[in-house]
């Protein structure tokens, strides 16, 4: 973070300095909400404690741990004292996660002044942290770029990214969620984005939302927030998100698998490893010129989020040459996102079960049937375990139902389902024609695990895919160390404080 003073970071967020006797001289260059995190940042001033309560536990109990930690100041919404009766050092707010997205703001105006520091905001459906780890890969050869940790997306998250900004980054790329309508603008409040993503519009919580229309009214404020001298990116091959296009006042970029876009994926195909193989191809008023790319991830849908990125990263002033080449071979840069390995024993796992959705759920599967069905070499059997699909209101049923139908018509050839909640697919994959054995259900992880240590063989390949809250990526994780395998991507971070925003 930016070096800031006590009366600085008060003045910031409209707070009232406590148990500080020198505003002016005390200074943080480091913030979290983790008070293990505290040995302050590189030039070692010391961290801003922000004791936000939670849902769980108040981040209050800790603040004499930070402080031993090494915080120098706290941002607290109410005052606290040392064992010995010594006021902590703090800034008192009514509420610390308004405060939080004011420091945020107070830190992007700084950046913008010193290094004119181009913002980049990225929301949809599905493919966020995917699409920013592309992007963050595709510009930090060009200068210092700040990215999210996991899926750090909403009113927390953000302002978290922010803060591990310094003066002199380029780019700061940014994830943003949402679990409720307003929310995209209320993070556009906090910084508004030079360049502003939308990826696609898809069913996940629906529920929430009140249904998919309202998703893309919200997911539409990003488009609305980016400024005339900005840029719009818009996925032309989904319907709702190319609708943005009337809500924009900055130029639109398009891209897309069809005609009329500025990047376009031609000639798409899946190697036998699953990695998307296609020409990528940029339409311009001087012309078209295209490149071949081979990406390392896996699945045809992740063309989306690849197109996402090149266009992102060319109105950020990436010349096209070099995107394509850096994109070419770039694998996942996050946990549970079609993540693959290779046990000892031949069997393939492949973790997506970071989230769900309707959507997503079938191109996991489609990739599943394609690289157990290669166009050469013999084919592999198909092992699906699938969880639920949460918060998708009243067409939960309906979605499940459709889910295991679409597994029989794909030929896998094992599916098995965990939870209660998921036991619909069960049904509808049943109703649809699997048996002989080829369908199970199970009520626990537990059962699931047990189930799979007797039934996997060598050359299977087996999926695991649900929404984050029904575990299933922890799972996937056991049943691909159970032979002590490693996970053959090998930069891989934890996954983000986000919950399940969409």
């Amino acid at each position: 973070m930016i070096e800031l003073t006590a009366a600085e970071v008060a003045s910031a967020v409209s707070g009232r300095l406590r148990g500080v006797a020198d505003p002016d001289g005390l200074i943080v260059d480091a913030a979290d909400t983790d008070s293990r995190n505290m040995s302050g940042g590189t030039a070692g001033h010391g961290a801003l404690f922000i004791a936000k309560p939670g849902e769980v536990t108040d981040g209050h109990r800790f603040i004499d741990a930070a402080l031993e930690a090494g915080a120098r100041l706290v941002l607290a919404e109410r005052e606290t004292d040392a064992p010995d009766g010594t006021a902590h050092p703090a800034v008192i707010v009514d509420d610390v996660v308004d405060a939080m997205g004011r420091l945020a703001a107070e830190i992007v105006a700084r950046l913008r002044a010193h290094s004119e520091t181009t913002v980049i905001g990225i929301t949809g459906s599905a493919g966020k942290t995917t699409t920013k780890d592309l992007l963050k890969s595709l510009l930090e050869p060009e200068g210092p770029t700040v990215a999210p940790q996991g899926s750090y997306n909403g009113e927390v998250g953000l302002p978290l990214t922010i803060f591990t900004a310094s003066l002199d980054t380029r780019y700061l790329v940014l994830e943003m969620g949402a679990d409720a309508p307003g929310n995209i603008r209320q993070l556009c409040e906090i910084v508004t984005p030079d360049i502003g993503v939308v990826l696609m519009v898809g069913s996940a919580h629906a529920g929430r939302f009140g249904g998919a229309d309202k998703i893309a009214q919200t997911k539409g404020e990003l488009a609305e927030a980016v400024p005339a001298d900005g840029h719009v990116i818009l996925n032309a091959d989904d319907v709702q998100v190319s609708a943005m296009a009337d809500r924009a006042q900055a130029p639109i970029t398009w891209f897309g698998e069809g005609e009329q876009v500025d990047l376009q994926a031609q000639s798409l195909t899946l190697d036998d490893a699953g990695h998307p193989d296609f020409t990528l191809v940029r339409h311009s008023a001087a012309g078209s010129a295209g490149v071949r790319v081979v990406s390392g991830l896996t699945g045809a849908h992740h063309v989306t989020n690849l197109l996402a990125a090149a266009a992102a990263a060319l109105r950020a002033g990436v010349a096209f040459e070099q995107i394509a080449q850096r994109l070419n071979g770039l694998g996942p840069g996050s946990r549970w996102r079609m993540e693959r390995t290779e046990r000892p024993d031949g069997v393939t796992v492949i973790n997506d079960a970071y989230n769900a959705n309707p959507e997503s759920m079938r191109e996991a599967l489609k990739t599943l049937a394609r690289i157990t069905r290669p166009q050469q070499g013999p084919q592999r059997r198909s092992v699906a375990v699938l969880g639920a699909m949460l918060e998708l209101g009243d067409e939960h049923t309906i979605r499940h139902i459709q889910l295991g139908e679409t597994v029989v018509r794909l030929n896998i050839s094992q599916l098995l389902v965990v939870g209660q909640d998921a036991y619909q697919l069960y049904r509808g994959a049943v109703a649809e024609g699997s048996w002989n054995e080829e369908a199970h259900w199970v009520e626990t992880l537990e059962e699931a695990e047990e189930y799979l240590s007797h039934e996997l063989r060598a050359g299977d390949v087996v999926l695991f895919k649900s929404s984050n809250g029904a575990g299933l990526r922890l799972l996937g994780e056991r049943v691909a160390a159970s032979t002590g395998a490693v996970a053959s991507t090998d930069d891989l971070i934890g996954d983000g404080k986000a919950g399940s925003q969409c």
